[in-house]
């Protein structure tokens, strides 16, 4: 039994902590000033982080990955979550991200990575995840850390 504990706290550890090396802004206000000061692009994710099958196997097969985290460092993440549960974000980001989403994806297509250059001029924008394949959203990636 203290084997199965072990194993299992080690493995909730672990991704904690590949979770907590991402710096994700949740205001795009913020997110564009530290971009201007910091010249770095940034990358927008809108996701629905607790009823999104696609969002959350791009979480782990992209977000998580070794590499994405290392280039990560060289962008501001700004996260747009739109949960169904109400108590993943507040009342008040809710409607910011509302806003955000009702002016870069009226489509609703979720998970959608927009792109934007470091004075917050749209680069380019990904949108679904099908799979295991995350080539294009390692292009996509390398394409936005070009500005």
């Amino acid at each position: 039994m203290k084997k199965i504990f072990c194993v299992v706290f080690l493995m909730l550890s672990s991704m904690l902590l590949a979770q907590d090396n991402l710096a994700w802004k949740t205001d795009f206000e913020e997110a564009k000033k530290e971009a201007k000061i910091s010249n770095k692009p940034i990358i927008m994710y809108l996701t629905g982080s607790d009823w999104c099958s696609p969002c959350k196997r791009l979480k782990k097969d992209f977000f998580e990955d070794e590499s994405f985290i290392e280039k990560s460092k060289n962008i501001v993440l700004i996260k747009v979550d739109l949960p169904f549960r109400e108590d993943i974000i507040t009342p008040e980001q809710r409607i910011k991200n509302q806003k955000l989403s009702k002016k870069y994806n009226p489509e609703k297509t979720f998970p959608l990575l927009i792109g934007f250059d470091s004075k917050g001029k749209e680069i380019r924008r990904i949108a679904s995840y099908s799979g295991n394949d995350t080539s294009y959203h390692f292009n996509f990636l390398n394409e936005v850390l070009r500005y």
